[in-house]
């Protein structure tokens, strides 16, 4: 190695997952834009019989988005990250490179099987676990793959101090792993009755244990993949797009520990009025309230590092799409908390306010994340432009009204169902039938729809401008950093 010369990083997985960011994207957020119109029009359940049901799709739309778009594009951003703020390259470890192909191969053969499980029907029911032990298993091996990429990178970096989005990238690692094999704890029930299907299994728990156990993970998979691997993109990609440093380093420790903290307690609130114990409910809903600590402070930090440079909301579009991100992430943080107050979970609970909340987080925060660090690694990853500036800001405002048509028709939907379901006369009696509920609700499930086909359709101009990158003019250097006003570039030196 001689001092003076620049380290070549090696893209080859990182590009390999940004396809499958791609592909996986289309697929899951059309499966949503299908289940979306089934909501507001009933007879496109029956198109092809059992297999095109909302039951069906629903799980399929689900994965494809969590396991399919989000972790690839979270796998993608770590094969890009990792190299760069670590100065080291994965061409430098034959062992790595190998893991990380390895990985790749792994992900999409599990993807094709969960597809085509779902897709029969073969599911565990659990939301978010479906899938059947012996994919489970295949789940825990791609894992650790993972794992054994950022540990073996950290291993033989030559920057010594580890940049924060290196410690959320290990949080999502570590806390998925942990998640993962607690709640997928499963006995195939061959083993058990002595007949029936090997891939069928039964939970290790049952009744309250058991939902206890499933919103363990199902909240915290929000907090380790949703919240922690994004936070890991934007405290990256913001400095680096925007040439500011982040505001405060000692805000995104503080942010990080209190994330770690207290987000694991926070699951409670999803059985709220159930069976659960009640001291159990009160905890979720006091530590969710809590979370808006942490979670703000991560949200504010970000805001704040565009302090003085706001201009550049104007001028680069891949701004815009973060501090959106950001925004909707600090909105999405003070709803949970609010639905998690026992008088506010009474009203909201089992309504469509609920996928309201989930998707202004999904849509808004991790969607433009995903979109924005893809967009800023193109030209860097394969030495071409940006096809187009303008395709760019049309994506971003068509998506953008979709999010706002999808959250706001689900909260007031929500709202509604709440008040009719507890509505009674002057004896005490239900003044309305779920159906009449039901049909109150149609015009709110077509404007879903409709902003979830313009988001979609954002999508698709995102892909189209992504792909047309491949084949624009070469660059002769890597893209320069924004430089802020009296300040210069935050850009990183490395060197072989």
């Amino acid at each position: 190695m001689r001092p003076g010369q620049m380290l070549s990083y090696d893209y080859s997985v990182a590009k390999l997952f940004m396809f499958s960011t791609l592909i996986f994207g289309i697929v899951g957020m059309l499966l949503g834009v299908v289940i979306a119109f089934q909501m507001a029009y009933p007879d496109l359940n029956y198109i092809a019989g059992e297999y095109s049901t909302f039951g069906r799709l629903r799980p399929l739309h689900t994965n494809g988005i969590i396991f399919g778009f989000m972790l690839s594009g979270i796998f993608s951003t770590w094969y890009y990250i990792g190299q760069r703020v670590l100065k080291v390259s994965m061409s430098e470890s034959p062992f790595l490179m190998f893991i990380g192909k390895l990985h790749f191969w792994l992900y999409i053969i599990l993807i094709a099987c969960a597809v085509v499980t779902l897709f029969m029907g073969i599911s565990t029911s659990k939301e978010y676990s479906e899938l059947e032990w012996p994919l489970d298993i295949l789940v825990v091996i791609v894992w650790v793959l993972w794992g054994v990429s950022i540990f073996g990178l950290i291993g033989i970096r030559r920057e010594k101090t580890l940049y924060i989005s290196i410690w959320y990238f290990i949080a999502t690692f570590l806390g998925v792993a942990m998640l993962y094999l607690f709640n997928n704890m499963e006995v195939p029930t061959r083993l058990i009755s002595g007949h029936g299907s090997w891939i069928h299994s039964v939970s290790m728990y049952a009744g309250t244990n058991d939902a206890l156990v499933q919103w363990w993970f199902g909240h915290n998979a929000v907090a380790f993949i949703f919240t922690v691997a994004i936070i890991a993109m934007i405290y990256y990609f913001l400095p680096k797009e925007s040439g500011q440093p982040v505001y405060s380093y000692k805000l995104s420790l503080f942010s990080f520990w209190g994330l770690m903290f207290i987000y694991l307690w926070a699951g409670g609130h999803h059985l709220i009025y159930t069976t659960a114990p009640d001291w159990m409910q009160t905890m979720g809903s006091i530590f969710s309230v809590v979370l808006i600590l942490p979670s703000w402070g991560s949200a504010i930090n970000i805001l704040l590092t565009m302090k003085g440079e706001w201009v550049q909301l104007r001028e680069n579009p891949l701004i815009k799409f973060m501090i959106l991100a950001s925004t909707f992430y600090m909105f999405s943080t003070l709803e949970g908390p609010i639905l998690s107050i026992k008088s506010v979970n009474a009203l909201a609970h089992y309504t469509d306010w609920i996928p309201g909340h989930v998707h202004d987080g999904a849509l808004g925060w991790i969607g433009f994340m995903i979109m924005a660090a893809l967009y800023h690694m193109t030209p860097r990853m394969f030495k071409r432009e940006l096809y187009s500036k303008s395709l760019m800001e049309v994506q971003f405002w068509m998506q953008t009204t979709g999010i706002v048509l999808y959250f706001s028709s689900m909260w007031i939907a929500g709202i509604t169902q709440g008040m009719m379901w507890r509505a009674t006369d002057q004896y005490g009696s239900l003044l309305y039938s779920f159906i009449d509920t039901v049909v109150v609700l149609v015009p709110y499930y077509w404007i879903r729809a409709i902003g979830g086909l313009l988001y979609l359709i954002g999508f698709f101009i995102f892909v189209y401008n992504i792909l047309k990158s491949l084949g624009a003019p070469a660059l002769s250097s890597e893209p320069k950093n924004a430089t802020p006003m009296g300040g210069r570039a935050n850009s990183e030196v490395s060197y072989v």
